[in-house]
This record gives C-alpha cells, sequence and structure tokens, in this order.
C-alpha cells in the first residue's frame, strides 16, 4: 500500500536580524495555511527576535 501524504509538515524558522536557522517546529498545513512568525530566542544575538518560516 501507498503511504498517504502527511498533512503535518517540518518547517524552519529563520531570524530576521541574523538570518541563521536556528529551529524546526512541525506545522499542521491544513489548519495553518499561512507562514508562521513567532518571536523566539536568538543564541548568536542574544536575544529575543522575530523568526520567520522558511521551506527546509
Amino acid at each position: 500500500m501507498a503511504k498517504k501524504k502527511s498533512v503535518i509538515e517540518n518547517v524552519a524558522l529563520q531570524c530576521e536580524v541574523c538570518k541563521n536557522r536556528n529551529y524546526t517546529v512541525r506545522k499542521n498545513k491544513k489548519s495553518n495555511p499561512e507562514r508562521l512568525e513567532l518571536s523566539k530566542y536568538c543564541r548568536f544575538d542574544r536575544k529575543h527576535t522575530r523568526h520567520k518560516e522558511i521551506k527546509k
């Protein structure tokens, strides 16, 4: 049998300040079709910055 394509996908979060990919999260594409924007801690900047979703 063929495996169904999953609705949940892994996405990476990139810091807007230093452009490093710091986090990976799982997201349900059906319930949240828009891109994620979260305030997360960036260890390179040593402060909380906005992180945006990018394709992994």
